[in-house]
């Protein structure tokens, strides 16, 4: 069992796994700074200085805090757009990569050449 951990950990998988999770703890701070030193403050001020964290309702000796609920929301939809837009932009590194592997950059004469071939190609065609 010790051999197969050791294989496991020397693979990369749990170097990997503990790189994104400190990554992802560092992301979640800096949204959570955002959310709360910027857009927290904008929509308290669009809403007359108002600030939202604190809103809440009492009912008996229980405190319902909405404000702090919108917050955490807004959080999540904020992290949830970065994650989307980070994945979107890493699927179309990929593609660019996948179509022009690295080390494998074509020079602007291979280019013009492969211009001129389906130029000529479509030429034939018609």
């Amino acid at each position: 069992m010790l051999k197969h951990f050791f294989e496991f950990a020397i693979r990369g998988n749990a170097i990997d796994l503990a790189v994104g999770v400190i990554i992802g703890t560092a992301f979640g701070k800096i949204v959570t700074s955002l959310v709360d030193d910027l857009v927290m403050p904008l929509i308290g001020i669009l809403l007359g200085g108002v600030d939202l964290t604190y809103y809440s309702i009492t009912v008996g000796n229980s405190s319902i805090q909405y404000g702090a609920f919108f917050q955490t929301v807004i959080d999540f939809l904020i992290i949830t757009f970065s994650i989307f837009f980070f994945i979107q932009l890493f699927y179309k590194i990929r593609k660019m990569e996948e179509k022009n592997p690295v080390g494998q950059t074509k020079t602007n004469t291979e280019l013009l050449l492969e211009e001129i071939r389906d130029l000529l190609k479509e030429k034939n065609e018609k």
